[in-house]
C-alpha cells in the first residue's frame, strides 16, 4: 500500500469518507472502543498494528478524559470559514516511534509517519 502523506490543509477540506477510500483500515488494525464524555461510542484504531496495547489505551484513556471526541469546528490555516467535524492531523511519539494521528469526531487514528 502505498503511503498517503497530506499536508493540514489538505487533511481539514477532506471529508471522512474521502480520507477512508485513500487510507483503508488494514485488516490486522487494533481497534478499541469506548464512551466519550458525552455518552456517544467512540473508538482507536491503530491502523500499523505495532503500538503497544498498555501505550494505545493508555492514550485512548487520555483523549476520552481531555474530551478530544465530539464535533469541532476547525478553519484552514488563513480561511474565513469554519468546518464542523472535519479531521485534525498532528503527530505522536510513542516509545521511539513516530506515528501520525488523524482526529474524526468520535474516533482517532494512528498511522505510519
Amino acid at each position: 500500500m502505498a503511503e498517503y502523506q497530506l499536508s493540514a490543509e489538505e487533511l481539514a477540506r477532506l471529508s471522512v469518507d474521502d480520507y477512508e477510500a485513500e487510507n483503508p483500515l488494514r485488516p490486522d488494525a487494533v481497534i478499541l472502543e469506548g464512551t466519550a464524555h458525552n455518552g456517544k461510542p467512540c473508538r482507536m484504531v491503530d491502523n500499523t498494528a505495532s503500538v503497544p496495547a498498555d501505550e494505545l489505551q493508555a492514550l485512548f484513556d487520555h483523549l476520552i478524559a481531555e474530551k478530544t471526541f465530539g464535533l469541532s469546528g476547525t478553519s484552514v490555516s488563513g480561511g474565513s470559514t469554519i468546518r464542523i467535524g472535519g479531521p485534525q492531523g498532528t503527530h505522536i511519539q510513542i516509545g521511539e516511534d513516530i506515528y501520525r494521528i488523524v482526529l474524526f469526531p468520535y474516533e482517532a487514528r494512528i498511522e505510519r509517519f
